[in-house]
């Protein structure tokens, strides 16, 4: 490897020597001090990296001369070549990775190689956190309950899994009911900084350097509040980085994002990421660093910076990052990580410029965005996107203008409807709260408002109030540590009083794996065409998304998802209008079980500890009993099965020859598709419900598979043939080629004959009709 500006240096730390890579070696011909904390760790993996082909010194000068106004997206920018240090995956986009790995060494002993050598070369981690669903809820064995079921519907898909922890080298994997994959990513997995042996020759001296990621979850961000620079890719990309293949990107505008004051009584962290998150999306951050930095970083707590880091890709972002601080070191203590390790975290980033210091000058950044925190106020946002904010005082009046809107739009009516349920008769309405849960990475990594909810439940349990019978509630952490610290607290029977039991431990809600309805409140949603809402302690709420039946949803902080489970209704000014009626006939009002800030920092401090994440965390691979019964294939190459309608070996490299075929140009194309504005994940690869008549579903009809055992689209991506009749599969998706239509719907061209997107794309196939997608702005 080249060493063109002689970088290579030696860190002493606690007497155990480490080389790494200098940027204060650049500093006499370059200005890197003034780079932003960011750019300076892509400049380190530059420097460890250069090999005058993949990066090049004239990268690393371009990289440190960066030009913060530049736009790279109008210039061209110049490329880099980035290698992160490792690979994060949940189980929905890490089982159809790992089909690939499986399928790549089949196709290595076919032509003739070792399929032995197929293994990822940095060090991969997969959580499987995305596959509970809420069946079972509001009592004591919900838990249990869900993950008899879960380990039944994936039992398939577990056992593939479970195979590749033993067939493939550096590949973990965190069992199932464990935790969120990025709350675990932030509690255990992340090192801050990495200490381990080169893969380069270095006779074996241990190297230092930035912990640095990418993730096949949109929300790997949330580590960034840990100084943790990745961020969400595509699963082609991720395999290639697992592989040692570099990341190829753009030199990045890097957007400073000033915080100032403290969150006001009253406001949480979730407010504050909900305003972050509007700030950001009308400035325009898209494909763009977003650092933050002030004074106002010594009031927030990792796991606040975490929410913020969270969101990265709900206000647009590519990342949302914070520097390595005293926080960052107290919390990397507070979570069990060894001394040893905190130490050289500590060492490495002073040593790099890369620890924020009181009264250090700030960095120069391509735009600068500030926001005084004590104007936070208690937010939610919908009822469709993360970015539009509804203010607390406000919701009431927004609620019925967006009802309006979207009756408007759909030509929707609607009537009250009546249900029997928990042994009386109820009538629900336009707005009635239909789900209320408490889950999602953003919220349930933070003490702070999980305690929140706590207080709420148990202020409100002590005067009598209780959840209105429609709401199927919800609580699932992101961690078995939320457990610890909310029985610590005395708040988890609390929590139960008010239907808040423990569902399991994953992305659950979030995700779409909010479960059925109860059969009387969908009757009755669908007798009324009502337009029903969920309340989530999430990070996305876009159409279709929670539930089928359910057209609007809001994301909100966990204590204010307790008090709409309470009220029943987004109909509410939770200002002036009583929650509730407690035992005595009294009014009760938000305000009145509503916690201080004083209450909640009190209960953190005495609940929240350090032997709580250890004791957790402890054996975090191993899994219970249900994980370490499972029988899986022994072997280095998977033994396909071709009744299997869950893992599919993949067609990716039948025929393949030892030498590429020739890249062509695309011509005469046709638009297979022409989306607007705000188009996601969620629309080109929705992982929630099947339903019976789409072309998925109709695959696994075909197959014997009974709707009863659909699971979702998501559980089923280690099938390509369920995969590809997934994409586009979005109930609420439009298509201006096929107007006044949703869903996955097309016309094909030239005759203008009606199908689903995934029949025409097989019939221009057919045709050898290269294809194209038209999409709009976000």
């Amino acid at each position: 490897m080249s060493n063109s500006f002689a970088a290579r240096a030696t860190l002493t730390v606690a007497g155990h020597s480490y080389e790494i890579f200098r940027l204060t070696a650049l500093e006499t011909e370059l200005k890197v001090s003034r780079l932003p904390f960011s750019l300076k760790v892509l400049l380190e993996n530059l420097l460890r990296f250069e090999d005058g082909k993949t990066v090049t010194a004239a990268d690393i000068r371009a990289l440190a001369n960066w030009d913060a106004q530049e736009d790279p997206n109008k210039t061209g920018g110049r490329e880099i070549a980035f290698r992160p240090a490792r690979v994060l995956m949940q189980d929905f986009t890490g089982v159809p990775a790992v089909v690939d790995l499986a399928a790549m060494r089949d196709a290595m002993k076919t032509l003739g190689g070792d399929p032995n050598k197929i293994n990822p070369l940095q060090p991969a981690e997969l959580v499987i956190d995305h596959s509970v669903q809420i069946d079972a809820f509001g009592q004591k064995d919900a838990m249990d309950l869900n993950a008899t079921l879960e380990y039944q519907r994936n039992q398939e898909r577990y056992a593939f899994l479970k195979w590749g922890q033993k067939a493939f080298s550096n590949f973990k994997v965190v069992p199932p009911d464990t935790g969120i994959v990025h709350q675990v990513n932030l509690e255990y997995l992340a090192r801050a900084v990495f200490a381990q042996e080169s893969n380069q020759q270095n006779n074996g001296v241990l190297q230092a350097y930035p912990d640095t990621l990418v993730g096949t979850d949109s929300h790997t961000t949330m580590v960034n509040g840990l100084g943790v620079l990745g961020w969400g890719v595509g699963g082609i990309e991720a395999e290639a980085a697992m592989l040692g293949q570099p990341v190829s990107m753009l030199i990045p505008q890097v957007v400073g994002f000033k915080l100032s004051g403290k969150v006001p009584e009253g406001a949480t962290a979730t407010d504050l990421v909900l305003t972050v998150v509007e700030i950001l999306r009308k400035h325009g951050v898209v494909g763009k660093f977003v650092e933050f930095f002030g004074d106002g970083l010594d009031h927030l707590s990792l796991a606040d910076r975490a929410t913020l880091a969270n969101m990265a890709p709900e206000y647009g972002a590519t990342c949302g990052i914070f520097p390595i601080d005293a926080e960052t070191l107290n919390y990397l203590r507070l979570t069990g990580r060894p001394d040893d390790q905190v130490a050289l975290v500590e060492a490495y980033a002073k040593e790099q410029g890369m620890f924020r210091l009181p009264g250090q000058a700030d960095a120069v950044y391509s735009s600068v965005v500030e926001l005084d925190m004590s104007t936070v106020e208690p937010s939610l946002a919908g009822p469709k996107r993360p970015q539009d904010r509804v203010p607390l005082k406000k919701s009431k009046a927004m609620f019925n203008d967006a009802l309006a809107a979207l009756k408007k739009e759909r030509s929707l009516t609607s009537k009250p409807a009546s249900m029997n349920i928990a042994g009386g008769t109820h009538e629900i309405t336009d707005g009635a709260v239909v789900i209320a849960s408490i889950t999602s990475c953003t919220n349930t990594s933070n003490p702070s408002v999980m305690l929140g909810a706590g207080l709420v439940a148990k202020k409100a349990a002590a005067l009598g109030l209780k959840v209105k019978p429609w709401v199927k509630t919800s609580l699932a952490p992101g961690s078995q540590v939320v457990t610890e610290y909310l029985q610590k607290a005395g708040l988890l029977d609390d929590l139960e009083t008010l239907g808040f039991h423990i569902v399991g431990y994953g992305c659950a809600t979030c995700i779409g794996n909010s479960g059925p309805l109860p059969e009387p409140v969908s009757k009755a949603i669908a007798e009324g065409n009502l337009s029903a809402c969920s309340v989530l302690s999430g990070n996305r709420n876009f159409e279709g998304r929670v539930h089928a039946e359910v057209r609007m949803n809001y994301l909100a902080s966990p204590p204010l998802v307790v008090a709409y489970a309470i009220a029943g209704t987004m109909n509410i000014d939770l200002y002036n209008d009583a929650i509730g009626v407690d035992g005595k006939g009294n009014q009760v009002f938000l305000k009145d079980i509503w916690p201080s800030q004083k209450e909640v920092s009190d209960i953190v401090a005495s609940s929240v500890n350090r032997e709580e994440f250890t004791q957790v965390y402890a054996n975090v691979f191993e899994g219970e009993n249900r994980w370490t019964s499972l029988a899986s294939p022994e072997g280095q190459l998977f033994d396909w099965s071709d009744d299997s309608t869950y893992i599919k070996n993949p067609p990716y490299f039948d025929g393949m020859s030892k030498k590429p075929s020739a890249v062509t140009d695309i011509t005469g194309a046709r638009a297979l598709a022409l989306l607007g504005d705000s188009v996601t994940t969620d629309h080109i690869s929705p992982a929630g419900a099947i339903k019976p008549d789409s072309p998925a579903g109709k695959y696994l009809l075909e197959h014997g598979v009974s709707k009863g055992d659909f699971n979702s689209l998501g559980s089923r991506r280690g099938n390509h043939e369920v995969m590809m009749r997934g994409t586009f599969a979005n109930i609420r998706l439009r298509n201006l080629l096929a107007p006044g239509t949703e869903g996955g719907v097309t016309l094909h061209l030239p005759d203008g004959k009606q199908m689903s997107i995934f029949d025409a794309a097989m019939q221009y196939r057919d045709e050898k009709t290269p294809l194209i997608i038209i999409a709009g702005k976000e």
